[in-house]
């Protein structure tokens, strides 16, 4: 693909702001037009805001963007910056000569860092999604400690913001985006080797395979309430809710492939799906096989991408990152 990015998909534009003191960021995901979307929640301790309008039996089929952030249940008044900047561009849902921008959104928990989180009495996550949504592009973004990656944290190192993408036997485009601050560990036993190493393209994330011997002792987060793996797969198909949400229920196999453990009871693991509809499916059911199986893989492949790609945050006793660790 293009760039290995969520934005190889035409028509999604994505904007990351991060403030390194503080420790936090939000990502936005704009789209141009409307998208179906739905969501998949199988963590234990989740946040968000609007999820529920999502569920295929719900009225709203489509949204404008969707917003990933930092800031526990504190960053959820990122999406509402996101609204804002949607509104001046005259976009969103109309109700009697009113429009109002549809902007679900998930969270990760990264109060516990050590970035300076005394903000006074509003936080400043409604500036950052206006922010985010203003900076948002539609060719290539950076990897790793930004945006909703920034302050993002794991079992074993630091966390971040990952993407990959994949085109399926259909011709469909597939791709993910994801925030790593996971419970579980995305590396095996106290090496360099990520889970998703099978699924690696060319040298994505190192290009280091598996080890001989595969240590699967448990590696847990010090402070396991301090967590959360949140992401989107987006797809050009023609989907309706239910394939969408067909499309986020198998892209959390990605996710359980490169994150051990995942889903914990402390964990929030929220996955999106989107699709743009620019390709209708042909084959219904072989097609939509194939979108889950590229969407699984991608999301594998950008949680590595993210740690990969992460540094730890400029703050006495950070995390250190897998580059610092394994001195690459």
């Amino acid at each position: 693909m293009p760039n290995n990015l969520l934005t190889d998909i035409p028509g999604i534009a994505v904007g990351n702001v991060e403030d390194l003191a503080l420790g936090s960021g939000v990502t936005a995901i704009i789209f141009d037009n409307p998208a179906v979307a739905a969501v998949s929640v199988l963590g234990g301790a989740p946040g968000g805001r609007d999820t529920h309008m999502l569920a295929p039996e719900n009225t709203v089929q489509a949204v404008d963007a969707i917003v990933l952030s930092g800031g526990s249940a504190l960053g959820l008044d990122a999406a509402g910056g996101v609204q804002a900047w949607l509104r001046e561009q005259g976009r969103g849902f109309e109700v009697r000569g009113v429009r109002i921008p549809l902007v679900p959104q998930a969270i990760i928990f990264d109060l516990a860092n050590g970035g300076n989180k005394d903000w006074g009495r509003f936080s400043p996550y409604r500036d950052m999604g206006y922010a985010a949504a203003a900076a948002a592009r539609a060719d290539t973004f950076a990897l790793g400690t930004v945006g909703a990656g920034a302050g993002a944290t794991t079992a074993t190192v630091k966390g971040g913001l990952g993407s990959a993408s994949a085109v399926t036997r259909s011709g469909h485009t597939v791709a993910a985006i994801v925030a790593v601050n996971a419970v579980g560990a995305p590396t095996i036993g106290n090496g360099p080797w990520f889970w998703a190493a099978p699924f690696e393209q060319g040298k994505e994330f190192g290009g280091l395979g598996w080890p001989q011997t595969i240590d699967t002792a448990p590696r847990l987060k010090g402070t396991p309430g301090t967590s959360t793996t949140i992401g989107l797969v987006a797809t050009d198909a023609t989907l309706t809710k239910p394939q969408a949400l067909r499309l986020a229920i198998m892209a959390h196999d990605g996710l359980a492939r490169a994150v051990l453990p995942a889903h914990a009871p402390m964990d929030g693991d929220t996955i999106f799906a989107a699709a743009t509809g620019a390709r209708p499916l042909d084959d219904v059911p072989r097609e939509l096989t194939e979108l889950g199986h590229a969407a699984t893989v991608a999301m594998a492949r950008a949680i590595a991408r993210g740690v990969f790609e992460a540094r730890s945050l400029p703050v006495p006793g950070a995390q250190l990152s897998w580059r610092e660790q394994f001195s690459v």
